[in-house]
């Protein structure tokens, strides 16, 4: 089944961002379990193989990192990198024999029906959307875009006319935590969310190697996935509306005359509306010393909370199964809290089932784009700012 898809300015009823979930949510199919557990086991549940080529190692060593080279039903037919060495490097790591020199040459080769695109920040959706006009399912590393509504909104239709997956590789959606929320929101142990809070702090008192310096002084809210995964990915719903103040950084690099993005704030903090009609609290920082990229979210709801534990009206013997369910074998969960196994798997059973990836392309823009405009508000000393909404139609 293609995804079906629609675009709306603005949410006009609470409660309507479930659209977004597809046919994940509580509101959406009355608590139908959520696909992170749909792997049937650790046996494979097919004999199929999606082939599948991996673009981009960088510094982070993504390409690898999530495991595709390891699933039963995969088949990494090709890699790419635009540096000769980590080419090949990349190309051992996933036991692959063919590579390219480029994303472009890679997505020309129609044996190729997916690809991991693990590419510079600012290139994200474009790559993403050059993949899928060559008819590629796509899954991407974090953000989906950069900075850009009208990325956003390409990115957007292009999947939709596409028809084709594209998911987003966001590592907060499978942490414990995160799974365990949203499996008591869909079982309807929260009720309506009152208040939620994500934060991501990466302390970088010198910038981290990207390809360009892309990383070099970008604004923190253009990175807002890891914190705002927290409202998003454990309700389905979306941010209305914003609020933001940024605090400008002792550090050097982040300092506004020395960075490409003139960009004046280390730690940006955002006050937001949810489609439920709550409020969100989502902090980024670059500049604040402290545990290194550490990533926490709360919440709050008219029936329980969850810090931690979920404590609520729901009583513990009707608490919903709060694993993130078996992967298939050799695939483990892997770095970034236990994440990495669990998203591609994710990526890989929405081919193999022709369904929707859970952090689907609505989902992702949600997210991502909160975090621009929440910046445009810093920069406009705090003014309250409309967020664009993207929807995914049900039945997609």
């Amino acid at each position: 089944m293609k995804n079906t898809l629609t675009r709306r300015s603005f949410l006009e009823v609470a409660g309507a961002g479930a659209a977004a979930w597809g046919l994940q949510s509580a509101q959406a199919q009355g608590g139908t379990a959520l696909p992170i557990d749909s792997s049937g086991g650790r046996d494979p549940i097919s004999d199929r193989k999606v082939r599948v080529g991996i673009i981009g190692y960088g510094v982070c060593r993504y390409g690898a990192e999530f495991q595709f080279q390891d699933h039963p039903n995969v088949e990494i037919v090709a890699v790419s990198d635009l540096f000769p060495d980590r080419r090949d490097a990349l190309a051992q790591a996933c036991r692959c024999a063919k590579t390219y020199d480029s994303l472009e040459e890679l997505i020309e080769d129609d044996t190729i029906e997916a690809v991991f695109v693990a590419t510079d920040a600012p290139q994200h959706a474009k790559h993403a959307i050059d993949a899928l006009n060559h008819g590629k399912h796509v899954a991407m590393s974090t953000p989906a875009v950069w900075g850009s509504l009208e990325e956003a909104d390409a990115l957007f239709d292009a999947v939709k006319r596409t028809g084709l997956k594209y998911m987003l590789f966001e590592t907060s959606a499978y942490q414990e935590d995160l799974t365990a929320m949203r499996h008591i929101y869909n079982a309807g142990g929260f009720g309506k969310v009152v208040y939620c809070e994500g934060e991501y702090y990466h302390y970088m008192p010198t910038p981290i190697d990207s390809y360009n310096g892309w990383r070099i002084g970008n604004p923190p809210q253009w990175y807002p996935s890891h914190a705002t995964a927290y409202y998003v990915c454990v309700t389905g719903g979306s941010f209305t509306e914003v609020t933001c103040e940024g605090m400008p950084s002792a550090i050097d690099y982040m300092k506004p005359e020395n960075n490409v993005y003139k960009n004046p704030f280390g730690t940006e903090i955002a006050l937001l509306r949810t489609s439920e009609g709550g409020i969100a609290r989502m902090a980024l920082s670059w500049d604040t010393p402290g545990p290194d990229g550490i990533t926490v979210g709360r919440l709050r709801g008219q029936e329980g909370s969850f810090f931690g534990k979920y404590e609520g009206l729901m009583k513990p013997e009707e608490l919903p199964d709060l694993n993130r369910g078996p992967l298939p074998a050799p695939v483990v969960p892997g770095a970034d809290e236990g994440t990495h196994g669990y998203l591609m798997n994710e990526f890989v059973m929405s081919i193999l089932e022709d369904r929707t990836p859970l952090v689907n392309v609505a989902v992702a823009l949600n997210m991502t784009v909160a975090g621009v405009v929440a910046h445009q508000s810093a920069l406009n000393d705090g003014e309250t700012m409309k967020i664009p909404q993207y929807a995914m139609a049900l039945g997609a």
